[in-house]
């Protein structure tokens, strides 16, 4: 890494660089920093850094920052892509969320850096320069995506900056501040030497890669996109980027010298092993002098050019390797004739295209249909056992976390229940409702009746309102004595136009508590929204007092008549918000 001064950007965030840790490397750590003396500073900073983690604020702010700092790409077939491959991970792939973790939130930044990074909050960053160097490939973005939720999924983020505080012995720097959701991620640089740094990342880079690659495989991408975008990320490197500080390339192929990221070469080995182990052992990619090569139990079926054509060798195998995972038999391949006499194969899904489309062009597919019925009749049952077992363990232990989610305590449940209300007041609706559905489903939720207001709230805000007003009257009928019951009943109402049984909702709250911040702050919302600035101001200037002075609970076109100087000094702040920077170079 030639920039020590983002190092910490490192730290914090799980960049696009993949390997296999073994689960419980941080408790490993954690037990060599007792005998070091710093495992109380390990904890405390590890126990802040989850808190953070878990913190709708810390999240909100760390995309307004990315956003800020590096710029919104403006291009839609960019911002189309990656939410495409993110909703579709998130919706399909194999996973659980800690009951401490946030969901995935992502945007596209305009930064050119050939690069992507997981916040500790499950913020993923992806800039502009890594889609047009995967030349905008959905399977390859895919698995770059899937490694960072890794990161996310497994804490690497807060774990790895816990380690680098303790074994610098720097937790003092980081004050009372550590907690808030307006950090400026920039005094974290230059915390932690680059010794440090090399020590913590090369471990999770390792566990992203490997996990990772269960990951976009679950969601049905291509098992050989992993392998084929470490080669084209290893050519980018070493034949496009003008940029000297944006990558350190290593002097001798498989050599780690002064990378905080594995080899590309190394990693493009081992996840090209993972796809021949998908593969039941059956398909291997290997590079013979100029070209790639794919073999079926050591029978070459087809070689490309080595120069740019990786992708080509790769999908092809990826192809094959999904079919001899999820087919136990020959028969399942439905080997047929196809156009103009050539054999076809498989089926129309996306996952076996390339393969299907280079066999047709090179027409061996009676030599693929040869080699894959002789894989069959001579594979050991054992192997597939051994492989699903494995698969099936990994299963296990998503199940354990959901019910470790189930069974969480009553702080926990009601952790999710307060996290949903707060994607609500970002008018992130999908999120609260996400939340929201994890704290209804937390065996210890201690208020239903306030989550059905919640959710209802979340509805509204995604466009139900029938929904919506179905949930908040039933919250309110369950129970009359909780004045956010009726908060929430109000913003539906607002959002539905019904001003004035909203009005009717937030008086009814104030007589249960008239020192509640947010029945002014809505009030005067709403006020606002109706052109009523006297009253709109009268409301937010309650609200400003009965919030301790806390600015960021006022409009700021309000707050500067109510508090000049706190507005300006609000002001100034937000406008600092873009200093944080967690991108490294590779």
């Amino acid at each position: 890494m030639k920039i020590f001064s983002k190092i910490a950007a490192a730290l914090l965030s799980g960049l696009i660089f993949f390997t296999p840790i073994r689960a419980g490397a941080a408790d490993a750590w954690a037990v060599a920093a007792e005998a070091v003396g710093v495992l109380a500073v390990y904890n405390s900073t590890l126990k802040s850094m989850l808190a953070l983690g878990n913190d709708v604020n810390a999240q909100m702010a760390a995309r307004q920052q990315d956003i800020e700092k590096n710029g919104a790409d403006i291009n839609p077939a960019d911002i189309k892509l990656v939410d495409e491959i993110m909703t579709r991970l998130v919706n399909s792939a194999s996973y659980e969320l800690k009951v401490n973790s946030l969901p995935f939130v992502w945007s596209v930044n305009d930064s050119e850096k050939f690069n992507a990074a997981c916040y500790p909050m499950n913020y993923i960053s992806v800039n502009r320069g890594l889609l047009s160097g995967l030349h905008m490939d959905e399977e390859q973005i895919a698995f770059v995506l899937a490694h960072e939720m890794i990161h996310g999924l497994n804490q690497h983020s807060a774990k790895s900056y816990a380690q680098a505080v303790a074994q610098s012995m720097g937790a003092i720097f980081l004050g009372a501040n550590i907690e808030s959701a307006y950090i400026d991620w920039t005094k974290f640089n230059g915390i932690v030497n680059y010794s440090v740094a090399k020590s913590i990342i090369l471990p999770a880079e390792v566990e992203a890669d490997e996990l990772g690659f269960y990951i976009a495989t679950s969601a049905g991408f291509n098992p050989g996109a992993g392998a084929a975008a470490m080669a084209r990320m290893d050519y980018y490197f070493r034949y496009e980027t003008q940029d000297i500080f944006e990558v350190d390339l290593h002097d001798k192929p498989n050599e780690q010298t002064f990378s905080d990221h594995p080899d590309t070469e190394v990693r493009e080995e081992k996840l090209s092993q993972l796809m021949t182990d998908y593969s039941m052992g059956h398909v291997t990619v290997k590079k013979v002098e100029r070209q790639y090569k794919v073999y079926i139990d050591g029978k070459e079926i087809y070689s490309a050019a080595y120069a740019k054509s990786a992708d080509k060798a790769y999908y092809f195998a990826g192809g094959l390797a999904k079919a001899f995972h999820d087919y136990d038999n020959v028969d399942a391949w439905n080997f047929r004739k196809g156009a103009g006499r050539h054999t076809d194969f498989l089926t129309d899904d996306k996952v076996f295209r390339q393969t299907r489309d280079i066999a047709f062009l090179e027409n061996i597919g009676d030599k693929i249909r040869a080699a894959v019925t002789a894989a069959y009749k001579n594979e050991k049952p054992a192997i597939r056992k051994k492989y699903f077992d494995a698969e099936n363990k990994r299963l296990d232990a998503l199940k354990k976390i959901k019910a470790e989610n189930l069974n969480a305590d009553i702080k926990a449940a009601e952790r999710l229940r307060i996290n949903a209300d707060a994607y609500n007041d970002h008018k992130e609706g999908k999120l609260a409702l996400i939340e929201i559905e994890r704290a209804m489903q937390a065996k210890n939720q201690d208020n239903l009746a306030e989550c059905l207001a919640i959710r209802g709230r979340a509805k509204a805000i995604c466009g139900d309102f029938d929904g919506a007003l179905a949930d908040v009257n039933q919250a309110v009928a369950q129970d009359a004595k909780n004045l956010y019951n009726f908060l929430n009943r109000a913003d539906v109402q607002r959002m539905r136009g019904e001003y004035d049984l909203a009005f009717a909702d937030i008086d009814r709250a104030q007589k249960i508590d008239s020192k509640v911040a947010v029945i002014y702050q809505l009030r005067g919302e709403i006020y606002d929204e109706l052109g009523d600035e006297t009253s709109a101001e009268e409301n937010f200037r309650t609200c400003y007092n009965l919030a301790k002075k806390n600015p960021r609970s006022i409009p700021l076109k309000y707050l500067k008549r109510i508090d000049a100087k706190s507005a300006e000094k609000l002001g100034a702040s937000e406008k600092g918000i873009g200093n944080s920077d967690f991108h490294t170079n590779p």
